[in-house]
């Protein structure tokens, strides 16, 4: 089955989006890595006054090992930035930074699209973790000519593929609206000059753009289930 012509239709699309999003990604973030931020602020700086300027003095801004690691864990209520971006003074760490801070404003102001994400966390956690091995099984009965057993495992695998996929979706908003959020904050408390909104435009817009790719790759795989499920059982 994954040699399958149709497999590779759908495949190559979401394969060559996500290689140019990396590649967009390490040229938008290495370029203005190099480029210091005329502020002077570090990353952990600028999201510590971004999140004290909002009211959010109890989340703590942590430093965590690896390269783009950034994240903002709203079950801790906690960010955690890279070496690079927690102690660079560059562009792209306080763009970053940023970024992550956006997340926890989101929270704070109970923004719809993350809330309904972090409720689809648990089921999504499942489903990633048992499509892998339902759908295997569904080819095993297929191979084996239980067509029948097949055909109930093969619509499984594709209601919890559907639920990873709903994830990735939902994704998109809360991404480009941590972006928003980042770019008015560090321009309304004068993290960044003007000429350099347009850096950390490119910086965030290239990120974002790796979850376009996550997205168009999933929603590409669910097709390619409901194919397998409909024919199989024309």
């Amino acid at each position: 089955m994954m040699w399958d012509p149709l497999w590779l239709l759908f495949a190559i699309p979401g394969l060559i989006l996500g290689i140019y999003a990396q590649i967009k990604l390490s040229s938008a973030y290495g370029k203005y890595t190099r480029v210091g931020v005329e502020s002077g602020l570090s990353g952990a700086e600028a999201a510590r006054k971004i999140l004290d300027h909002a009211g959010l003095t109890d989340v703590p801004v942590e430093e965590v090992g690896g390269r783009l690691t950034d994240h903002y864990d709203p079950s801790k209520r906690a960010l955690f930035l890279s070496a690079d971006n927690y102690n660079g003074r560059s562009i792209a760490a306080v763009g970053v930074a940023a970024h992550e801070t956006g997340h926890a404003l989101q929270q704070q102001a109970a923004y719809g699209p993350m809330t309904f994400r972090m409720a689809i966390v648990p089921v999504t956690q499942f489903a990633s973790q048992a499509y892998s091995l339902i759908f295997m099984a569904s080819l095993f009965m297929l191979w084996t000519r239980h067509t029948a057993m097949f055909s109930h495992l093969i619509w499984i695998a594709v209601a919890a593929f559907a639920v990873v996929t709903l994830f990735q979706v939902v994704t998109l908003p809360v991404e480009y609206d941590a972006s928003r959020r980042a770019r008015e904050q560090l321009s309304r408390l004068g993290i960044i000059q003007g000429h350099e909104t347009e850096a950390v435009r490119q910086v965030l817009g290239a990120a974002a753009l790796t979850y376009v790719a996550g997205m168009v790759s999933a929603v590409l795989n669910l097709l390619y289930l409901l194919s397998i499920a409909r024919n199989r059982n024309s």
